[in-house]
């Protein structure tokens, strides 16, 4: 029984997210419906987590367990010939079979993409959230720095989530400028449902003056949800990278 790690770049504009649901197209259906045909068999995999409608990916990543005699190495080719031209698949390698994409996730990097301009771009309606106003990007950076550490963040958390534990550790939380693009990293050991989207919501709104920078640090301690910012749209997330432990590949 082989166990594939495979790393996946899609265009979330199309889908209804990444996990498979009766209505509406998803990554995971998608990408399970072309291994199933190249395999001749039922396939299912396993994602590292869910990504929402709209939200985009460099480098999802999810794996499936399975007996075949293709070589691993040759099943993105394979794959990517028949799946439709929002997705790709990056990589194929086999790993131990204790991986598991989900479980054996030790972290994960985002990247989140703001067009601020006074004149909105077509081009990038999918690709970017688009603010007019014009943000105060080094209040923005400012403020950005007390999401790093260890911090309880269920004032940051979307409703309707069963998770009891609320509290992650953020390593690094960057904003810079590009031009008219202001383009956020962050990469912490987990996230939480809607949190990198609240998060930027939260800059924003000190971006707009809305909020002061020195309000971030006591909005993270209360855990209250309606003090911070709302929910920035689904189109400018990137799932950029997931971290796992060294030594998962086959030698």
């Amino acid at each position: 029984m082989k166990n594939v790690k495979l790393t996946i770049e899609y265009d979330g504009t199309n889908f209804s997210g990444w996990q498979k649901q009766p209505n509406g197209r998803t990554v995971q259906e998608e990408i399970e419906k072309a291994l199933s045909e190249l395999l001749k068999k039922e396939v299912k995999i396993y994602g590292s987590g869910r990504t929402d409608a709209g939200v985009h990916a460099l480098g999802q990543v999810a794996n499936f367990q399975d007996e075949f005699t293709i070589p691993v190495d040759r099943i993105p080719m394979a794959l990517n010939g028949m799946l439709p031209q929002d997705i790709s698949i990056r990589s194929a390698v086999e790993v131990n079979p204790s991986f598991h994409a989900r479980y054996s996730a030790k972290g994960k990097k985002y990247i989140y993409k703001i067009f601020n301009s006074k004149v909105k771009s077509p081009l990038l309606r999918n690709y970017a959230y688009f603010v007019s106003d014009e943000l105060d990007t080094v209040e923005m950076k400012r403020a950005s720095i007390n999401y790093v550490g260890e911090h309880d963040f269920r004032g940051f958390m979307a409703s309707g989530s069963s998770v009891k534990n609320t509290v992650r550790t953020i390593y690094s939380f960057d904003v810079w400028l590009n031009d008219k693009m202001i383009i956020i990293e962050t990469r912490g050991n987990g996230f939480l449902y809607n949190m990198v989207r609240i998060m930027i919501g939260t800059l924003v709104d000190i971006g707009r003056g809305r909020m002061k920078a020195d309000d971030l640090p006591g909005i993270i301690k209360s855990g209250i949800r309606d003090r911070a910012g709302y929910t920035a749209p689904a189109q400018g997330l990137y799932l950029a990278e997931v971290y796992y432990v060294e030594n998962i590949n086959i030698p």
